[in-house]
This record gives structure tokens, sequence and C-alpha cells, in this order.
């Protein structure tokens, strides 16, 4: 712990700070200088109002596990005790290029009357050591505004007590894409595995899930035969084709997650995504294992798999627009090297408006991934461009709108082609 704290510290000029106002947009970028610049206020600061007040949280603590833990608390905490005219938006500080240099935390404007009440709740935060905070202040001229850094238990080495602040360029990609691999998407067993090691201690859980992928054995990477997985949205017809495709071809049917993950599943959905990931991320590899067992009998349908899980934890992890995504060609949308192949992924779409209809005619009560889905566009639009994105293997569209037979048909014919059947 030590040594990372010395290291972001000794790096704080360095680095570059992002703040996003609404979700829809690039997040605002600043930078910090010892010196007194000149220059125009930057973007961020030229928002605020003469009577608000603005801080900055970021969460420096502890090992990986503590981190998430923290910033998934901090929220809740700070949402609860701070007055509700205090404004939260997502902050985070990166060093540009470097990876797994992103921090995370948030960016307080607070327009009350109760300064006393929003400090003694970030000072609170200062004294437990959970987080770095900094308030943020206009020059006498308007023109500059300065970071204070609060006083802290101990002084940490390369932190200045007050920092100029300064416009900073966009990076190439969004800063979140720095800390996206092996964080929100995994890319091995072994790097999961690790994870729900390190919070074992913390989350019962996990040791009942590590024990289930103890017994996984090594799934091999060429089956016997065909084995095909059917990705998309709710409400595109996945279930019908999957089942359907059983009959015709008369093969296994898996879903992914595995039916054996089930009894932990609403735990780790409360947990930060780090841990949650990793939980999914298990279940791919104990699904692979399954794969690998049925395709030497007959051909294998699955129901969901490992792009389904990078999909949405990608667009979770990047807000904004899909512009804001990885770039196609991305390390970030590469298939794991020792997680077992399937012979063709297919996507189903559909119109927007069509699934919500059949969304309605279900009458069932929606997940809370479908519930992001319907309230977020942007969402959407990110989850099926990281989707289309996907490689080593890609993922063949399938239009989804005509019956369910039309969609079959098509199907089997992918199917035939691939493999002569």
């Amino acid at each position: 712990m030590a040594t990372r704290v010395m290291s972001v510290f000794g790096q704080w000029s360095s680095r570059v700070f992002s703040v996003e106002l609404n979700g829809t947009s690039a997040p605002l970028y600043f930078a910090l200088r010892g010196d007194q610049p000149r220059g125009e206020v930057p973007g961020l600061f030229s928002t605020v109002q003469r009577n608000e007040r603005c801080y900055g949280l970021l969460v420096c603590r502890g090992d990986r596990i503590q981190r998430a833990k923290s910033y998934w608390v901090l929220r809740d905490k700070l949402l609860t005790e701070l007055p509700s005219q205090c404004e939260l938006l997502p902050m985070s500080s990166f060093l540009p290029k470097v990876k797994d240099s992103l921090l995370k935390g948030y960016f307080v404007k607070d327009a009350s009357d109760c300064t006393s009440l929003t400090e003694r709740v970030l000072k609170d935060l200062v004294q437990d050591d959970l987080v770095l905070v900094c308030s943020y202040q206009p020059g006498a001229d308007g023109a500059v505004w300065s970071q204070h850094a609060w006083p802290r238990k101990e002084r940490r080495p390369g932190l200045a007590d007050q920092y100029h602040v300064v416009q900073s360029a966009a990076p190439d990609y969004h800063p979140s894409t720095l800390n996206i691999v092996n964080s929100d998407v995994f890319y091995s067993f072994e790097e999961a595995y690790q994870v729900l090691s390190e919070c074992g201690h913390i989350i019962p859980e996990s040791r009942a899930v590590l024990a289930l992928a103890d017994q996984r054995r090594e799934a091999r990477h060429k089956p016997d035969f065909p084995v095909i997985v059917i990705e998309g949205l709710d409400a595109t017809g996945k279930t019908t084709l999957t089942e359907s495709l059983r009959e015709a071809l008369g093969a296994t049917l898996l879903r992914s997650p595995p039916q054996c993950l089930s009894p932990w599943r609403a735990a780790f959905d409360r947990e930060p995504p780090l841990i949650r990931r990793a939980f999914y991320a298990l279940g791919n590899y104990i699904t692979a294992e399954q794969i690998g067992q049925e395709a030497l009998l007959a051909p294998v349908i699955v129901d969901r798999y490992w792009h389904s899980t990078a999909a949405y934890a990608i667009a979770t992890a990047v807000s904004g627009p899909i512009c804001n995504l990885p770039p196609k060609g991305s390390e970030v949308y590469c298939w794991p090297r020792d997680l077992l192949q399937p012979g063709l992924v297919v996507l189903l779409t559909l119109d927007p408006e069509e699934r919500r209809k059949r969304l309605r005619d279900r009458g069932q009560g929606q997940t809370e991934e479908e519930q992001k889905l319907n309230d977020s566009k942007l969402f959407r639009l990110r989850v099926e461009e990281a989707y289309r994105s996907m490689s080593g293997p890609s993922c063949v569209t399938v239009d989804a709108s005509p019956t369910a037979d039309q969609v079959l048909q098509k199907v089997l014919l992918l199917i035939r082609d691939k493999w002569h059947l």
C-alpha cells in the first residue's frame, strides 16, 4: 500500500483529471501546475456559479479490492450525508496512456447554505484516510483556479498543498479504457480467480465459487462437434432460437452464466464492478468446461457467453457516446487466449421499438440490465457497438425481426455453410 501511495502522489503534477457533467458527452479535462498560469478558466470551472463551492475526492487507499469497495460505498455515503443542494459528478485522475493508472472518485459542486455540514462530511473522509480530498478556489481576478489538498494524518510525498488548475487537452481515448483489462473485462482464468481469492475474507460467497472453479477441468480448445453461441439483447428471440436449434441439430443447449452459479448471483450483483465482473468471468470458464465435455458427443448451442460479459462491462465502464469506446482493433475486444472458442457467434439484432414492444408483451418484470438499456439510449448503443467490435471470433449479425422460423432458417444456413452439415 505504501509503495502505491508514494507512486501516485509522486506523479501528481503529471496527472490529468476528468469530470463528467452529464454522461452524454465527453468528460471535461484539467491538469495541475505549480506556477501561476495565464489564460482562460478551464471549461469545468466556467460552469461554476458564484455561490458554489467545489471539491474533488479520489479513492487512493489500499489494494484494488479495498479501492473498489471504498469507491462503491463512497457514493452512497455522499448522497446520504451531503446537503441535497450538492451535485455529485463522476471524477477520475490518470496518467495519459499509462495502463492501470486510473483513480476514481467524485467532484462535488455545493450550492447549499450549509458549508459547515459539507466540509464536516468531507473532513471525516480525510480523517479515515479513505480518500484524497481537495477544494477548488477561484483567484482574485476569477481567471485562475487552484486546487488545495486538505490536511491528512500523514504528509504525502510529492503532494503539495496547492496547485494551479489549467486546461488539458482530451486524451486519445476515454480514460476508463486504461483500466478495462482484467478489471472490467477479464482475459484469463487466473486473473479472475485471483480477484475472488483476494476478497474471500470479506465476501464469504467467494470461497464457494472458488471451490466450484477448482473442480473445473481444462476445456478442449478444438471441440469435436460444432459450438454455436447466440448473443443479443433481451427480447431479440434468443430463447426461441436456441431451443429451435437444439431440436433441429440434435444439439445440447447450455446457458451462461451456468446454473451452478445461481445461488450466489444476487450477492455478487451487489458488489463493485471489479468483483462482480470477476465472478461472471469465472462463470464463462465453467461454461467452457461444460461445452468441452458436451461437444465430444453432439453440437452445442450456448445462450450467451464471453461476448455478452465483455460488451456489457465495456459499455458500463465507458460513459457517453459510442465515440468514447475503444477503437475497433483494441485489445479489449479480443477473445481470452485460454477460453474455449465457439465456431460461430450469432448476434440477433432488432429495432429498439419492436424490442420494447416484445418486452411489454411478455408482461415480465425488468432486470436491472434491461432497465438500464431502456433508461439510456446511449448505453444500448454502446453495448451494440461493443458487440460489433469483438474479434477472435467476431459476431455474425442476424436481423431478428422476421418470423421465428425465418430467423431459424437463416441461422441454420450459416451453420451449414461453415460446417458443411
